[in-house]
Order: C-alpha cells, then sequence, then structure tokens
C-alpha cells in the first residue's frame, strides 16, 4: 500500500497509509518515544480496511500483525527510550457473565519478546456511571446488583503500560528547574506555586514535587476526560463505529517524562491526531501515521491548529 497522501512539515510528518509501511521507510533509532493506542477489534471496529488491526479474524491473529508494530518500533526506538501503550481489559461479551481478557499482560509479554522491558502501568480512572452510560454494559448496571450481584463487574480502567527499550539512553531526559505544568484536574497548593520554575536546590522545588506526587502514582484519578481534540467530524457514513481520542492530559504527561523538547515522537496509529497534535505543541516533532482517511482528514486540522497556534493548551483553540 503506498502512501495516499502525506504533510511533511519542520515540525510534523502526517501520512495516511499502513504503519508497518511507512516505519519500515524510517532510518533504525530516529525515534525518541512512541505513544499510542493499538486499535484492537474486540472492542471497536474503526474501518473497514482488511489492513486495520482491528478487523483481524480472531485474537491470536490480532497479535500476529500487532508483532510487526512492535518490531519496527523497536527498530526506530533509540536505546533506552521509551514505547508508551494505551489499553484496556477486553470484555468477551456485554453480559453479568462474560469474563475478561487480560490484553494488556498479552501486550507486555510481547514486548518484552521484543527487545523491551516493562518498567511501569498507570491506572487512568473512569467514573461507573459514565461508563454505563456510554456503553450500556449490563454488569454495571444498579439493576444487576438487585436482581443477582454474582454478574456485576467493574467500570475497567484504561491502562497505559511504559515500557523502556533494552541499552543505555545516550541523551538523559532532564528536567533542571523540575516540573513546570501541570496536566491534571486539580489545584495546586497556593503555598506551592511561587516555586514554579525554582532555580535553586531542587530538594526545596515544592511546585515540581507537588506534581511528581500526582504523576508518579499508579492511579491517574485526576486526568479530565474531556479535555480531548476535536473527532465528530472525523465519523464518517461508511463505517463506525467509535472515535474516543486519548486525553491530551495523559499525552501531555508522557511527554514531559519521557521526551526532551525538539525530540521526535512517533504515533503508529495516529487517529485524529492527539499525540502528534500534543507534541508539536510541547515542542516536540511528531510522526503520525493513519489508515482511515476520515480520522487522517480530521488530525490534519487539529495538528495544522497546534502549529500555527503555538500554543500547549486546546483550551486555547478549540475554545
Amino acid at each position: 500500500m503506498a502512501v495516499e497522501t502525506q504533510e511533511i512539515t519542520e515540525r510534523y510528518a502526517i501520512y495516511l497509509s499502513d504503519c508497518v509501511e511507512v516505519m519500515q521507510s524510517l532510518p533504525a533509532q530516529s525515534v525518541h518515544l512512541s505513544v499510542y493506542s493499538p486499535p484492537f477489534g474486540g472492542l471497536y471496529h474503526y474501518s473497514s480496511s482488511d489492513r486495520d488491526l482491528s478487523n483481524c479474524s480472531d485474537y491470536q491473529e490480532f497479535f500476529e500483525q500487532y508483532t510487526f508494530v512492535v518490531q519496527e518500533i523497536a527498530r526506530l526506538t533509540l536505546p533506552g527510550r521509551m514505547t508508551a501503550v494505551h489499553c484496556m481489559d477486553v470484555p468477551t461479551g456485554n453480559s453479568g457473565s462474560d469474563a475478561l481478557i487480560d490484553f494488556p499482560g498479552d501486550i507486555i509479554r510481547l514486548h518484552e519478546r521484543e527487545g523491551f522491558r516493562y518498567i511501569a502501568r498507570y491506572s487512568v480512572w473512569k467514573e461507573p456511571l459514565s461508563v454505563r452510560n456510554r456503553t450500556l454494559q449490563k454488569s454495571l448496571a444498579h439493576k444487576t446488583i438487585v436482581d443477582d450481584s454474582s454478574r456485576c463487574s467493574v467500570a475497567n480502567a484504561d491502562y497505559l503500560l511504559v515500557f523502556r527499550k533494552r541499552g543505555e539512553n545516550p541523551v538523559p531526559i532532564e528536567h533542571p528547574v523540575g516540573l513546570l505544568e501541570y496536566a491534571g484536574e486539580r489545584r495546586p497548593p497556593a503555598e506551592v506555586l511561587k516555586f514554579r520554575g525554582w532555580t535553586g536546590k531542587q530538594t526545596e522545588n515544592r511546585y515540581s514535587h507537588w506534581i511528581w506526587r500526582q504523576y508518579a502514582s499508579a492511579f491517574w484519578d485526576d486526568i479530565r476526560m474531556n479535555r480531548v481534540l476535536p473527532f465528530q467530524p472525523a465519523r464518517d457514513a461508511e463505517d463506525e463505529k467509535h472515535v474516543h481520542p486519548l486525553q491530551l492530559d495523559v499525552i501531555d504527561r508522557i511527554l514531559t517524562l519521557w521526551s526532551n523538547p525538539g525530540e521526535t515522537v512517533l504515533t503508529p496509529f495516529m487517529g485524529v491526531g492527539s499525540e502528534v497534535f500534543a507534541a508539536v505543541a510541547a515542542g516536540r516533532r511528531g510522526i503520525g501515521i493513519e489508515l482511515k482517511p476520515s480520522y487522517y482528514r480530521q488530525a490534519a486540522r487539529n495538528i495544522q491548529a497546534a502549529s500555527a497556534a503555538d500554543v500547549r493548551h486546546t483550551e486555547q483553540l478549540f475554545a
């Protein structure tokens, strides 16, 4: 499959094409960080393309094809640098008797086979009623605990799995004056704000320490769930099916913790462009690849807005 269209600037490159074929054309060890959500078909179908991973015939075939993606990411990633995968447990159905598939565990095992070390799992909390209303999941209905609570279940968290490629990192990811921006819904205490950008001893930087305590927690219950890019125009009549961009708070944290300004950030499943948008807005260079034309077109609009505005927060772009 050739690249159908592309847009390349000094700050980003985006492609409408199959991600493996585009990644095969990129030089080895040219990417500092990658972040993405794999399009697993047990949750949603994103397009009708036979190249779409969500259209694999079964779980085994998905992982056979997904392996090619992980192998290319491993080839492209600098030693000692990270890839971050956004995923969740996969339900086998929508009734109280259905089981869950340990999708994150299988992703972990795949990455360990392909040269990565598993270093962190963050749980992104989701409000149960909103999940119930969106998914109509029977096991989350109050009626289920009234009738037979052996059939109730849980509002599954999203997981962010972080892997480090084996080898020594050639360029440290430094924060000489600590963390400067907090991406989340809490308000930093007033008494720590005066330490923002503290240039003295970093043991005294109470602002950065406060942010780090939020970020270092394994449970991210302060993510602004509605802070996402515009995505409604990406829907089309032919397919789905589903558009739910990754929250920008999550991406901003990933960029801050695991990349330096000016470095290259890759997303092989670009969707409506959230990861590239955030990378460009944060002073990184983004590479995004998308298979579905309507997603690509919306991503191009979103990323162009970030590039033109040169700001970090989408509230300023899409108010």
